[in-house]
């Protein structure tokens, strides 16, 4: 990787194991490693440890501090201090909740180890780096997964039901909005080349993933976007992240899709995330409630009127990550589904302009 700059504690030089050990047998708990256990990390951490499917068996963070909470929590797990130190405890699997700049490396050198990958979003960069990402994981035969949790909302759940089975008729626009009033708080975030984007790629990937989850991922045709930072359009992407966006794109089925996200948007409240699926025949929309970043409804709408599909409370945050523990612990090695997150990755590219 060019630029490792961030936490680079984490960064090396990993060569291939000989060859993958076999998949975990499911008469038997998978072991895992959790690189990266800062708060993104460590909740997704407590979530496998609580479902009990899987072992919490090595944990590795730059951050003393940020490595002693974590084992609070998982007294008994052993720590490392790089992910080489990690893979040689013998994981099966290995969480990564690292900054975006490591993580095409990091999960290819697990990969290629023979050991299981499941990384916080985006995988990668770019769709060359996610695309390279998953090539290692079918040489592999092992299990990716990356942390799109959105789509284990109880809210997008009932929406993609009720457009799977036809309720709406043909849906033939969807609007997405994901405004954060706050915007990330370390600089690495604000560097394109330890992040790969702004705002686009770190809050719009959930919703563009999302609209073409929903919609069994047709092909994307024309991509059209404007990028801001500061109020000012940015004219040169490689140097600068945009801290608003709007794009819009069109899909093979007709429809259309259009996006508008932000970091630090005086918005009247903490955030606003939307999703609405406009049919011939009604519509369905997934919103936050009183600006939350946890609670969501999914609504139906027929003409004027509505009903409601899902509400809060719904414990989802770690369910995407329980989930590829589950799979993992039943013996599954590669999952052909992961290629999608190329596409969403090729969608975010042209919104960059690249």
């Amino acid at each position: 990787m060019s630029d490792a700059r961030a936490v680079s504690a984490f960064s090396g030089d990993f060569s291939p194991a000989p060859g993958p050990a076999p998949a975990p047998a499911p008469s038997r708990k998978p072991r895992l490693g959790f690189l990266g256990v800062g708060w993104i990390g460590r909740n997704r951490m407590e979530a496998i440890a609580a479902s009990g499917i899987a072992d919490v068996a090595v944990l590795a963070d730059a951050s003393p501090a940020t490595l002693d909470q974590a084992r609070a929590v998982a007294p008994a797990a052993a720590t490392a201090d790089s992910l080489e130190a990690l893979l040689a405890h013998g994981v099966d699997g290995v969480v990564i909740a690292t900054p975006s700049a490591l993580h095409a490396e990091q999960a290819v050198a697990a990969l290629d180890a023979g050991v299981a990958v499941f990384c916080q979003k985006p995988l990668a960069r770019n769709a060359a780096e996610s695309a390279r990402v998953v090539a290692a994981a079918r040489r592999a035969d092992r299990l990716l997964g990356v942390d799109l949790s959105y789509r284990h909302t109880a809210a997008m759940r009932q929406i993609r039901e009720l457009v799977a089975g036809g309720a709406i008729g043909d849906v033939y626009a969807v609007d997405l909005v994901f405004h954060n009033a706050y915007g990330p708080d370390k600089a690495w975030f604000r560097d394109p080349q330890l992040s790969g984007g702004g705002c686009v790629v770190d809050l719009g990937i959930h919703l563009v993933d999302l609209a073409l989850w929903t919609l069994d991922f047709p092909a994307v045709g024309g991509v059209s976007s404007r990028l801001y930072a500061g109020g000012r359009p940015v004219a040169d992407t490689a140097n600068v992240v945009e801290d608003y966006a709007v794009a819009q794109f069109d899909l093979a089925s007709g429809a259309v899709v259009r996006l508008a996200c932000s970091w630090n948007l005086a918005a009247g409240r903490d955030a606003v995330i939307e999703a609405t699926f406009h049919g011939s025949q009604g519509g369905a929309s997934m919103r936050n409630v009183n600006g939350s970043f946890y609670d969501f409804v999914a609504e139906r709408f027929d003409s004027t009127r509505t009903s409601v599909l899902a509400e809060p409370p719904d414990a989802w945050g770690g369910r995407a990550a329980v989930d590829w523990a589950e799979r993992l612990a039943a013996g599954r090695g590669f999952d052909a589904a992961i290629e999608r997150v190329v596409d969403v990755a090729a969608v975010l590219d042209r919104v960059y302009g690249r």
